[in-house]
């Protein structure tokens, strides 16, 4: 009698533990598929050769996956904005079938008049410069950071010529800012010279040439291209830039950069990678504000509101 009841005994035990197996497996879909943890991959193309140009950024994207459950794959052309390659990239990444992008675009007109061929719908969040197609644009107000440098470097101009770095005209973002840059300086009084080159050799026949005051840079590649010209150069002119890496920042210190247009890339980055994991997951909220700046001169890098600006990982 008494091996009867353990038998029933353990046999319910068993029935029980069928039943819970049962209701665990069909528990999502009685209450619909809960897709905000699933692991999305999102693929990042940005348009620089140099990865260390977006090593700030790349840093908040790591954050956000990790905190998200995201799979980050990164792209780099071979050559600094290479419009063909990118497209090929981007054509790549679809074909895999990525559930997201997050897009630095090189020529977003091009890209535009392509987008349902290359991507087919999935969802892209774009930095710097906005596509109309997509979910998302991550970026400080272009116009206004291109105006607030050109008024610093105005309130330090003696006359003579300021050349306005103007090296990517296909990319809206960065035209963005040129044109706003040039209208201030010209309002301020400044002779302009918008030029499309960032080499030693053309640095330092303008300054051959004579009142060559300031130099101008929107984009960070040509910032980082200007201040090692200037400096291999011995130009005097005074440089304002855009950005922030380590060697940016270095040059800030000594002086060689006498102020930057900055902005939170470690927040960039990982507002870029939430947009686009949300989107992929149908769970996401459109962004209404664009990333806020500081103009920072050499003399004020150490202070502590500029801290987490310049110096990310340490601050």
């Amino acid at each position: 009698m008494k091996d009867r009841r353990n038998g029933i005994i353990q046999l319910a035990i068993l029935v029980a533990l069928g039943a819970a197996v049962l209701l665990s497996l069909a528990a999502p879909d009685l209450e619909g598929r809960d897709r905000s943890r699933e692991p999305v991959e999102v693929s990042v193309l940005i348009r620089s050769a140099d990865s260390s140009l977006w090593a700030n950024t790349r840093l908040g994207m790591e954050q956000a996956a990790g905190d998200l459950g995201a799979e980050l794959r990164f792209l780099t052309p071979g050559a600094d904005n290479d419009q063909e390659e990118q497209k090929e990239l981007l054509r790549r990444e679809v074909e895999r079938g990525t559930d997201a992008l997050v897009l630095a675009p090189v020529d977003p007109a091009d890209l535009g008049a392509e987008w349902e061929t290359l991507t087919r719908g999935t969802p892209t969040v774009t930095l710097e410069s906005e596509l109309p197609e997509a979910v998302a644009l991550i970026t400080p107000d272009n116009e206004a950071l291109g105006w607030a440098l050109a008024r610093r470097a105005l309130e330090e101009y003696r006359g003579g010529t300021v050349l306005l770095l103007d090296c990517l005209p296909e990319n809206t973002g960065v035209q963005a800012r040129v044109e706003a840059a040039e209208a201030a300086l010209i309002r301020g009084g400044a002779t302009v010279l918008r030029w499309s080159e960032t080499g030693e050799e053309e640095l330092i026949r303008l300054d051959e040439e004579g009142a060559l005051a300031q130099v101008v840079a929107l984009e960070i590649g040509a910032t980082e291209a200007a201040a090692q010209a200037k400096e291999r150069a011995g130009s005097s002119a005074a440089l304002y830039g855009v950005g922030v890496t380590s060697r940016i920042a270095a040059w800030l210190e000594r002086g060689t950069i006498s102020a930057v247009a900055a902005w939170s890339e470690y927040a960039a980055g990982y507002l870029a990678v939430q947009q686009a994991a949300g989107a992929a997951r149908e769970k996401t909220e459109p962004l209404t504000e664009t990333l806020p700046f500081s103009v920072v001169g050499g003399d004020e890098i150490y202070e502590s509101e500029y801290q987490k600006l310049l110096f990310p990982v340490m601050s």
